[in-house]
């Protein structure tokens, strides 16, 4: 399996294409509609609402990105749909929702959020759900999880989408609700055959890792984020096959 060619060579606008001094945050139907207007391809995430459905939201969380409080998950979507993003306008919106918008003018890739809490095997209604959804959609795309047992859910009811894992350095200043040997354990990415990955996106300043050349080299696209420059985007380009950006025009 491999990634969509659009994946590898449009940039990725993470979180969509957002500005919130200008009115657009991150995964809202704002910076996914400029984002489309821009050519850019989209990077998104999604959350499980209460009753089942695949949220675009990034945090686990409603505080930060709304007037709300407490967890996405404790939410119906048809009350996060009411629910209004800060400094935006527009209302938390469902994948099916986005995917409409989309419509296949541009490249998505899809971030399914850990769910287990410690990148466990907890896991399985929401990928069941993004697959539900995404099952009769005709544009590129490709998703991805932190979670390996999230990715191996998705070979399991959607073996026909590209699927990677979003990979990292595992600082347990930036992970301390994972355990020390779970960390030590994904950083050295061993689940990338056995769920039949694709692709990683890495961190960007976690690049010159041998596992990730050694990747590299067995075949595997290497996509990075969070680039935030020019100057960055030059510097990774070295290494990976794209980008996901914020910030700047890529």
């Amino acid at each position: 399996m491999t990634l969509p060619a659009s994946l590898l060579t449009i940039p990725l606008a993470h979180r969509a294409l957002h500005d919130r001094k200008a009115g657009r945050v991150e995964n809202s139907l704002k910076s996914i509609q400029a984002a489309i207007d821009a050519g850019y391809g989209i990077e998104i995430d999604l959350q499980l609402s209460a009753d089942g459905h695949a949220m675009v939201f990034h945090d686990d969380l409603l505080d930060r990105l709304t007037a709300e409080a407490g967890l996405v998950n404790a939410r119906t979507r048809a009350a996060l749909e009411e629910i209004a993003l800060t400094d935006d306008g527009d209302t938390i919106p469902a994948l099916d929702t986005v995917l409409a918008l989309v419509a296949g003018r541009v490249p998505l890739l899809i971030e399914i959020k850990d769910q287990d809490g410690a990148m466990g095997p907890k896991v399985g209604p929401l990928e069941r759900a993004a697959a539900k959804v995404l099952a009769g959609y005709k544009g590129d795309v490709a998703v991805m999880s932190f979670n390996p047992h999230s990715v191996a859910v998705m070979a399991e009811v959607a073996p026909a989408i590209p699927r990677g894992i979003t990979t990292s350095s595992y600082e347990p200043v930036w992970w301390p609700e994972v355990p020390a040997a779970r960390r030590d354990a994904l950083r050295d990415i061993p689940d990338y055959d056995r769920v039949g990955a694709a692709f990683i996106s890495h961190e960007s300043t976690d690049l010159d890792r041998p596992r990730v050349a050694d990747l590299k080299a067995q075949g595997a696209a290497i996509l990075t984020w969070t680039i935030r420059s020019a100057k960055a985007e030059a510097e990774a380009r070295r290494i990976v096959d794209n980008v996901t950006f914020e910030g700047y025009l890529a």
